[in-house]
């Protein structure tokens, strides 16, 4: 199992209880929920990765569980895991993914024009 079906499952329920539109995406090893085709919040073995905005990184990398994302070996601003302890609490889980949501009107998509 390269990434915590479990909490995958959790993350998809708030998604559809919030009525937002994703696409699932198997990536790095993990799932990523995509929305408006952006990378908006993902599962990486045992951790939730949010997208949040990079204004925000110092200060929600205070909130307990959270840490820096470092996929690439240094730290991505406007990219956090949080820990699956901190995660599994459902007002926790839906605090995170509201911040996802929340910014990703102002995020930057990757998708490649054809």
């Amino acid at each position: 199992m390269a990434y915590n079906e479990y909490l995958a499952d959790l993350v998809l329920q708030v998604l559809q209880n919030k009525n937002v539109f994703f696409e699932e995406k198997k990536m790095f090893g993990g799932l990523c929920f995509m929305v408006n085709d952006k990378m908006c919040i993902g599962i990486a073995k045992d951790k939730v990765m949010v997208r949040i905005d990079p204004e925000d990184y110092e200060n929600l990398l205070e909130e307990p569980g959270a840490e820096p994302m470092t996929f690439t070996k240094k730290p991505m601003k406007g990219f956090l895991y949080i820990n699956a302890e901190v995660i599994e609490e459902q007002s926790s889980l839906e605090k995170w993914i509201q911040r996802c949501l929340d910014f990703n009107p102002k995020a930057k998509s990757s998708k490649r024009k054809e």
